[in-house]
C-alpha cells in the first residue's frame, strides 16, 4: 500500500472565478493560500452580475469552443470542463441555474451575484482555503518567491506551486489593472499589451441622431469586414454599443490602420426585390412615408438621413439600396477601462499544454490573464472557469507525480 500523498503548499494569486475555482480544485488535497489585492474576493464577479449574470452558455462541443480565440489552445480545456460540467458544479455548490432564451444560463431566478460568490467562498473554506485579502502581488525575487505586499510592508512568499489569474485590464477600480504585467516581463516572459473587446464602436454621430441617444437599433444587421452579426444595438452619444456590436470588435482590431465602416442593413429579413416591390408610382417621396412603408423607426431614419445624400435619400430606389447597405465610419474603440474585457497578457506560446509556464514549470497560469478572446454571453466565465480547472488538474497530477 503506497503512502498518501505529502501535502504541499500552493499559493494563488488572483481571487477572482479562475482562482476560486483553482484554490477549489486543489484545498482538498493540499494547502492552499489564496490571496487577493482588494479587500474582497469576486469583485469583478459583482460587477459583471449587475448587467445578467450569465454564469455560462448552454453551447456544448464545437458549438462551444469554435467561438473562442485561439480556438485550438481553449478546446482542450473546454472539452475537459464544458457548460454542462460548469452547471453541475455550481449545482453541487447550492446555485442551481436555467437556461435564457439566447441560450445564456444564468442562477434560478431569486438567486442574486452576491449569493453565488458566497457559496464560492464558503466552499472554498470549508475545504480550508486560507482566503488572504488587501494582499498584493508585487514582483519575484531573486529566489523566484514572491514579494507581497500588505498594509504598507513588503513579504517574501515561498510555495511548492504559485498559480496565477491576476485577470486582463478592464474595469480596474474592480482590481482588474493589468499591471501585473511589468512583473512577468521582468522574469523574461512575453506579453502582449491590452486591447479592448466586447466594448463599443466610437462613431461621430451629427447632431440629428445623438438626439436619439439610448434608442435601440433592433433587428438589423451590422457588418464590419468580413465579420457579420445580426440582433439589436444600442445609440449611445459615442456611438453604438450592444451585444450585436461586441463580436465586431476584433475585426476592427485585426484592421488596424485601415479605414473601417460598419455596414447597416436595416432589412436583413426581406431582399433588394422584396423591397423594390413595395415601392409605388408616386413621383415625391417624404420621411413619413418611407416610416409607414418600410416600418422604419425615428432613430434609423435619422441614420440613414444622416448618412446620404439628399439625392440619395429622397430618390426611391437609392434609398431602398442604403436600406441594404448603409456604411457608416467608425472611428475607434471605447477605452480598455469601458470594456467588457480584453485581449493580451501572457502569450499563449510561454505555457506548456498543461498550463505551467515553459520556463518556470512551478508557475501556472489560467483565466483572462492569458491572450485570448471570445464573446459576451457566458462565454467568458466558462473560459476562466475551464482553464483554471484544467490547471488545477495538471498541477494535482504534477504533485501526485513528484
Amino acid at each position: 500500500m503506497s503512502a498518501p500523498t505529502r501535502k504541499k503548499r500552493i499559493v494563488i494569486i488572483g481571487g477572482g472565478p479562475a482562482g476560486m475555482m483553482m484554490a477549489y480544485c486543489l484545498s482538498a488535497r493540499h494547502d492552499v493560500i489564496l490571496l487577493e489585492k482588494e479587500k474582497t474576493l469576486g469583485r469583478k464577479f459583482l460587477v459583471a452580475g449587475k448587467g445578467g449574470f450569465n454564469l455560462t452558455n448552454a453551447a456544448t462541443e464545437e458549438a462551444l469552443y469554435s467561438v473562442y480565440t485561439p480556438m485550438d489552445f481553449l478546446q482542450k480545456h473546454l472539452l475537459q470542463f464544458d457548460s454542462q460540467a460548469c452547471r453541475a458544479w455550481l449545482e453541487a455548490l447550492g446555485i442551481p441555474s436555467y437556461v435564457g432564451s439566447s441560450g445564456r444560463i444564468f442562477p434560478e431566478r431569486g438567486i442574486k451575484p452576491i449569493e453565488v460568490l458566497q457559496a464560492l467562498k464558503n466552499a472554498l473554506l470549508a475545504n480550508g482555503t486560507q482566503i488572504k485579502c488587501q494582499h498584493r502581488f508585487v514582483r519575484f525575487d531573486e529566489s523566484g518567491a514572491l514579494q507581497i505586499e500588505h498594509q504598507g510592508k513588503l513579504s517574501v512568499l515561498q510555495a511548492d506551486i504559485y498559480a496565477f489569474a491576476l485577470g486582463g485590464a478592464s474595469w480596474a477600480k474592480t482590481g482588474s489593472d493589468g499591471t501585473w504585467r511589468q512583473a512577468f516581463t521582468a522574469l523574461g516572459i512575453k506579453t502582449i499589451a491590452f486591447a479592448a473587446s466586447n466594448c463599443g464602436l466610437n462613431i461621430a454621430w451629427p447632431e440629428t441622431v445623438r438626439v436619439h441617444e439610448g434608442k435601440p437599433l433592433k433587428n438589423m444587421h451590422f457588418q464590419l469586414g468580413a465579420k457579420a452579426q445580426k440582433g439589436e444595438a444600442l445609440i449611445s452619444h459615442y456611438g453604438l454599443e450592444g451585444n450585436a456590436i461586441y463580436p465586431l470588435v476584433p475585426a476592427f482590431r485585426a484592421a488596424e490602420q485601415e479605414i473601417v465602416e460598419l455596414v447597416l442593413d436595416f432589412k436583413p429579413k426581406n431582399t433588394l426585390a422584396q423591397l423594390q416591390a413595395k415601392l409605388t408610382t408616386k413621383t415625391h417621396w417624404k420621411t413619413k412615408d418611407y416610416a409607414t412603408v418600410f416600418q422604419l423607426h425615428p432613430q434609423q431614419l435619422a441614420i440613414l438621413k444622416a448618412y446620404t445624400s439628399k439625392s440619395e435619400f429622397l430618390d426611391p430606389q437609392q434609398f431602398v439600396c442604403k436600406l441594404k447597405g448603409l456604411a457608416i465610419p467608425v472611428k475607434g474603440l471605447r477605452p480598455l477601462e469601458e470594456a467588457i474585457s480584453t485581449v493580451g497578457g501572457i502569450d499563449l506560446a510561454e505555457l506548456h499544454p498543461d498550463g505551467a509556464l515553459k520556463q518556470y514549470p512551478h508557475i501556472y497560469l489560467a483565466g483572462e490573464m492569458l491572450d485570448w478572446d471570445a464573446p459576451t454571453g457566458g462565454y467568458l466565465l466558462q473560459a476562466c472557469f475551464a482553464t483554471a480547472y484544467a490547471a488545477a488538474q495538471s498541477i494535482l497530477r504534477k504533485l501526485a507525480a513528484d
